[in-house]
């Protein structure tokens, strides 16, 4: 997630250009980078080495842990993120080193159709892995809820009207009978496959490169992990994951649920103007998903799985 943060303290810089001098880059190759995570300061060391540092929280220092635990594990499956050169936890600033993926960010924060598919190929390595092992610091999440009665909530304080919110309740009836009643296995889910954490090749077809910062990994519901991508995209992911036409029903009835599900309890969130992923602001998941089936009506031929109830 890239947000836009003060210039690092001195002692960070000093941190970096010591790790760089370590793996023979010299001081002047060591720049802040353009692209700033939310947990962390990213740095790059020359042309080959990425450093994150962990902000100084808790969490965020946690979430660095967390990657540093995971990566291993899907560079072994075969996924295209980049391997860890040196994991430091030596302090309440622990640092990542990563080697440098090719690519760069999907111009205009829009992924191709050819690095959504890629993507969905990725996630059927990573989710196709069984059994998930216990993995240190790896939430296991249920992925359950139920968002109806935050709709009556809504409705009480002026965010819905009460027609408006009886319609949605049964909406949302509607859905939940298209989903099977026995969840899905669990899987071990990247969390957070936005265009912010793609990197595409700029010279060819825009395909996926690589696929970065893990630390929102969980373990839960690999319908989760789609519900973390536009909807536009979903069709194109789900594809390359390989989803064939008679599971598509399914998949888009349970992705849609975790849409909704986090769309319309956040309509009473404050703005978040410094935020720049693509479902920060309150109403982006709801505006998102009336963009992708508005974008569907000049054609006749849009495919059945992509129809709300």
């Amino acid at each position: 997630m890239t947000v836009t943060r003060a210039e690092p303290s001195p002692g960070l810089r000093a941190l970096a250009v010591r790790t760089a001098r370590r793996h023979g880059v010299p001081a002047s190759a060591v720049t802040r980078s353009p692209a700033q995570g939310e947990a962390a300061t990213v740095w790059l060391l020359g042309d080959g080495l990425v450093l994150k540092i962990a902000h100084r929280d808790p969490a965020f220092a946690a979430d660095l842990r967390k990657e540093a635990v995971v990566i291993p594990y899907a560079v072994g499956l075969g996924v295209l993120t980049p391997e860890i050169v040196e994991f430091g936890d030596d302090s309440e600033l622990p640092y990542l080193l990563l080697r440098r993926a090719p690519g760069a960010p999907p111009p205009g924060g829009e992924p191709s159709p050819a690095a959504h598919r890629e993507l969905g190929r990725q996630l059927a390595l990573l989710h196709g892995a069984s059994p998930v092992p216990s993995l240190p610091g790896v939430p296991v999440d249920p992925a359950g809820g139920d968002p109806r009665p935050g709709i009556d909530r809504l409705a009480s304080k002026g965010y819905l009207s009460a027609g408006l919110a009886g319609w949605l309740a049964g909406w949302f009836d509607d859905l939940a009978a298209r989903i099977p009643a026995d969840p899905p296995a669990p899987v071990l889910v990247h969390g957070d496959v936005s265009a912010l954490n793609l990197l595409v090749d700029g010279a060819g077809d825009g395909g996926l490169t690589a696929l970065l910062d893990w630390g929102d990994a969980a373990v839960t519901d690999p319908a989760v992990e789609f519900a973390k991508v536009p909807p536009r995209g979903v069709a194109d992911v789900l594809a390359g994951y390989g989803v064939g036409p008679a599971e598509a029903d399914v998949w888009w009835a349970r992705v849609l649920w975790h849409h909704l599900s986090w769309a319309v309890p956040r309509l009473a969130d404050p703005p978040r103007p410094r935020a720049a992923h693509w479902s920060a602001q309150p109403a982006n998941r709801l505006l998102e998903l009336l963009r992708h089936y508005a974008g569907l009506f000049p054609g006749a031929g849009s495919m059945r799985s992509q129809r709300l109830p």
